[in-house]
């Protein structure tokens, strides 16, 4: 029970760390809306974060082997983990991976507006190509998102809690 319960543990702290990523970033590019200058030079391009399934994590065939492998009778009554190493020992690696990456360099909003310090010779201006209302539900779906894995890993607490109660 103990592995199975740190890998579960490791999956939902994965999903927190990932959806945080993702708040940060969402609250980034909504502090970042008006920014027309920036250090590589131009306006602000929108961040996002892609997530993907972890390349150090097995397939889940694989991981349904290696849990019935992972447990070994030493004495009538008692069971111990597999070692680190060998199907179904403690391999807690982690579930998903999120990169933020950067929009376009052509995605940006041109307005018309000769009296900006950041004109062109036309009097047009490079915006940041963020959109409040679609940062403004990321943020909300990514905070949702982490309330689902703090849920998660509560309700793996409790039953741990009540399985050393019993």
């Amino acid at each position: 029970m103990a592995l199975s319960t740190l890998k579960t543990l490791a999956i939902a702290a994965d999903g927190l760390s990932v959806q945080r990523q993702r708040m940060d970033v969402a609250a980034e590019n909504i502090a970042q809306a008006e920014a027309t200058r920036t250090p590589e030079g131009g306006p602000y391009r929108r961040q996002r974060v892609t997530i993907a399934a972890s390349e150090a994590r097995a397939a889940f065939d694989s991981e349904l082997a290696a849990a019935r492998l992972s447990l070994k009778r030493t004495r009538n009554g008692h069971r111990l983990p597999a070692p680190a190493g060998t199907p179904g020992g403690p391999d807690i690696t982690p579930a998903v991976q999120a990169q933020t990456v950067a929009a376009a360099a052509d995605d940006v909003k041109m307005v018309y507006d000769p009296s900006h310090p950041d004109a062109n010779a036309d009097g047009y201006v490079a915006l940041p190509n963020v959109e409040i209302v679609t940062e403004m539900v990321d943020l909300m779906n990514a905070s949702r998102a982490y309330e689902a894995n703090i849920t998660a890993a509560e309700a793996i607490k409790s039953m741990v809690d009540r399985a050393l109660n019993i």
